[in-house]
């Protein structure tokens, strides 16, 4: 597929960032405006304490400052991700660190202040003031937070250190997205096709096999040239996790990324022994796999290739679309209206472009329509993109019109549960209106892939990020090699004796840009789980599930995330829905198999 330079590209398929500011000096001119916040915050130093009312003044400015730094952060970005190679662009959103910096400095002393009112005070203090009701739940948050916070002194220091702490993403990014260049892969004809971090995987998923070894050893090859470099910069993000860990007097760092969120330890490693029980599903898969293809030997660029081989389901960006409505339309006329307003408003980038970042995303910012960064190659694959990015602006949009900006932001241990919910809804549609057995093996073998991408898959990415930061915190280097050997050890535990453990695919975790996220894979694993239950209880459940679902969607952090999804009617701090999501990925593995007998 021709890779199109951005002015070449029909506007209708870039997304409208005019919504946010009209021009880049707009933009500027805001940000200069900002800048003020950190002054005003400051003067409320010593006084938030002393008063009710000089607390809610300041709570108030904090929103304010959060909207307008979040508009920021979102316009910087965007602009950033349509093409990573324009330095002007690098610098705005460096402008916006900068600035975010400065202000979570300007709040360093918010916290250890608060934290002087006990609970008498502060009782009067809801009491004299009935409007500090509303921020209750923050402030709750922070006094639960009371032993993991420094002095002013020591928290204004490490706000100060935070731009630096966030380097080793942005380094990794403008490596990997801007710099890292691959050389083509050849097909069995001898003909060139150009890798991208964009057509890597399409270039799996194909049928010529000669061509998928090619594109598989091409693109790690350059990983392998810079393995270091790859090893160096991971070792950093370990290090400084470890760094404010240890600060914040918290027993590791996994403890200290889930407290944020007010997710318990116990799902996180509850999840990998569930998979690791699980196992037996996954290595029967890859046997059948094995079998299917047709292969004495099954190697991981034979992971993405359809078992299917006589089937091709392309769609134009406009079939996509229409595709997803039609898959939503059990989530009522409400849901829809806004999905088919986001396809029309241009809340989407659509194609790649050079230098466009890779991959896909939703994101955003209070006060403005949700905007989702896409690669659209025409795949079955783009489709599930296109259905899961809405699914996290949908969320976005139900909490951000729901909720305060206070509570309009759901934590990430949520955020993935409505994208892939949308993902179970387009595949129960797509299965349900097949009559054909081979296109309803290939949307099996979709389904079953998204369990092994999503539900193993990403375990193995969160049991290989705890065990790496473990490494940290014992004193161990995180050397190329010694990542190496563990990434391997847990590709042979995932996937079993039925697939050549490939030297290439030691080198995966190079680039796994979550590994830079602080923590954040295993929400796709425990988010799909819970997203196949509540698939099956919007499919069932009829207008009373959807209402408790939109009701999750619209709660943004005004509760706690388990008691969220207990609302909709999942509880993720049991293990129960990762064990039936396995039993149903193992029933799916028995089925493909009488399918194609």
């Amino acid at each position: 597929m021709e890779i199109k330079s951005r002015d070449q590209i029909d506007p209708r398929y870039h997304w409208d960032l005019s919504r946010i500011y009209a021009s880049d000096e707009v933009f500027v001119a805001e940000l200069e405006r900002a800048k003020g916040y950190a002054e005003k915050l400051t003067a409320y130093q010593g006084k938030i304490s002393q008063s009710p009312e000089e607390l809610l003044a300041y709570l108030k400015l904090e929103d304010e400052a959060y909207v307008d730094l979040g508009k920021l952060a979102n316009y910087a970005q965007r602009k950033s991700d349509e093409d990573t190679r324009i330095s002007k662009y690098q610098e705005f959103v460096g402008q916006v660190m900068s600035l975010d910096v400065a202000i979570s400095g300007a709040m360093a002393w918010f916290t250890p202040e608060l934290l002087t009112i006990d609970e008498e005070k502060m009782a009067s203090f809801y009491a004299q003031c009935p409007e500090l009701e509303h921020y209750r739940r923050s402030l709750d948050r922070e006094f639960r937070r009371r032993a993991h916070t420094l002095s002013p002194a020591e928290e204004s220091l490490l706000a100060a250190a935070g731009e630096m702490a966030r380097q080793p993403d942005n380094i990794y990014s403008m490596f990997a997205d801007a710099d890292m260049t691959f050389p083509d892969a050849v097909d069995a004809k001898g003909e060139h096709h150009p890798i991208t971090h964009g057509s890597f995987v399409p270039l799996l998923m194909g049928n010529d096999r000669v061509l998928r070894k090619s594109a598989f050893e091409q693109h790690y090859s350059v990983y392998g040239q810079y393995r270091n470099t790859c090893a160096a910069i991971l070792a950093s993000q370990c290090k400084q996790l470890k760094f404010y860990a240890d600060a914040r007097k918290y027993p590791n760092t996994l403890s200290a990324a889930l407290d944020s969120t007010e997710v318990p330890v116990d799902v996180y490693t509850n999840l990998i022994d569930a998979v690791h029980r699980n196992m037996p599903a996954m290595h029967k898969y890859t046997r059948l796999r094995r079998k299917l293809l047709g292969v004495e030997e099954l190697h991981f660029y034979d992971l993405y290739t359809p078992m299917v081989s006589d089937v091709e389901m392309n769609f134009t960006y406009e079939e996509a679309c229409d595709l997803i409505l039609k898959a939503l339309e059990p989530m009522g006329e409400e849901y829809c209206s806004i999905v088919k307003h986001g396809l029309e408003s241009r809340w989407i980038d659509v194609y790649e472009n050079p230098g466009k970042r890779s991959g896909a995303y939703s994101s955003g910012s209070f006060g403005v329509d949700p905007y989702i960064l896409l690669n659209f190659h025409g795949t079955l694959n783009d489709v599930f993109t296109l259905i899961h990015e809405m699914g996290h602006s949908m969320h976005s949009y139900f909490s951000r019109h729901t909720q305060s900006a206070r509570y309009s932001e759901y934590v990430i241990f949520v955020a993935e549960v409505a994208s892939t919910c949308n993902e179970a809804l387009l595949m129960q549609y797509l299965l349900k209106h097949t009559t054909d057995k081979r296109e309803r093996a290939y949307l099996i073998n979709y389904f079953l892939e998204q369990f092994r991408t999503t539900l193993y898959r990403q375990t193995m990415f969160a049991e290989f990020e705890l065990e790496i930061n473990r490494m940290t915190e014992r004193g161990e280097g995180l050397t190329a090699d010694a990542l190496n050997e563990l990434y391997g050890r847990l590709n042979r535990e995932y996937f079993g004796p039925d697939i050549v453990l490939d030297e290439e695919i030691k080198l995966e975790w190079a680039r796994i840009p979550h590994f830079y996220y602080n923590y954040y894979v295993y929400q796709y694993s425990t988010g799909y789980a819970a997203a196949i239950a509540l698939s099956e209880r919007i499919l069932n459940g009829g207008e009373a599930a959807v209402k408790d679902y939109v009701n999750f969607l619209s709660g943004g952090c005004s509760k706690p995330p388990i008691d969220l999804l207990r609302g909709a009617g999942v509880d993720m701090a049991t293990a129960k829905p990762i064990d039936d999501a396995l039993h149903l990925f193992d029933s799916l593995v028995d089925e493909m198999d009488q399918l194609t007998q």
